[in-house]
């Protein structure tokens, strides 16, 4: 359960810091990160680092597959992860 922890642990912070350096990219017109790899860090778990860095950043927040996708993303893993609460740990 520990690998687990920090697996989401290190995936949302690679999350907020793609986000990050992307913004940091496209203010400085340099070549950006790509939009699936963005969206592969929310579904590989970085959901919530994800979504943080783009409200802080304000960054990805106009495009509808990110405005929408990263929220439903998180979504879906939050639902996963009370259906295996529920019927698993409780």
């Amino acid at each position: 359960m520990k690998f687990f922890w920090n697996y989401l642990a290190v995936v949302n912070v690679v999350g907020f810091v793609l986000y990050g350096y992307d913004k940091f990219l496209a203010k400085a017109h340099q070549r950006r990160i790509p939009e699936r790899i963005l969206l592969l860090a929310a579904a590989a778990g970085g959901s919530p680092g994800c979504w943080l860095a783009m409200v802080l950043f304000r960054h990805k927040t106009r495009k509808p597959k990110f405005k929408f996708g990263v929220p439903a993303i998180l979504l879906l893993q939050l639902a996963l992860a009370g259906a295996y609460w529920y019927y698993f740990v409780r």
